[in-house]
């Protein structure tokens, strides 16, 4: 059962990765750090939007930033992925096991009924 904090948790997860931005910022900076001009300048998006998506990504947990003289760089927070991996595979699990009855049942059902 999920905590009120854990639920909270995972809205803001998956709200962040509802923009296909944001996604785009994850996936570049899954190959190391970058500042917000490097990740705005390939999706073809102003600065401040792209400070907007960073914030979002930020607040979700996925990304950390350091300030680094003038620059701000982002990068990518392991601990995050790995809990939302933790989710999906428990909620996978789940799945697979209802999908496991389902096909037995139909497999009886089938041969009740013959060919």
């Amino acid at each position: 059962m999920q905590t009120s904090a854990q639920s909270e948790r995972l809205d803001r997860m998956f709200f962040a990765l509802s923009d296909g931005h944001r996604r785009s910022m994850l996936d570049r900076l899954g190959r190391g750090t970058a500042s917000a001009s490097e990740l705005a300048e390939p999706l073809g998006i102003a600065l401040p939007s792209a400070v907007k998506h960073l914030a979002v990504l930020e607040q979700s947990g996925f990304v950390v930033s350091e300030k680094t003289g003038r620059v701000r760089m982002y990068a990518v927070e392991p601990k995050a992925i790995r809990a939302m991996d933790a989710w999906l595979a428990r909620h996978k699990k789940m799945l697979n096991t209802q999908f496991d009855r389902l096909e037995l049942h139909l497999a009886a059902k089938s041969k009740r009924q013959g060919p």
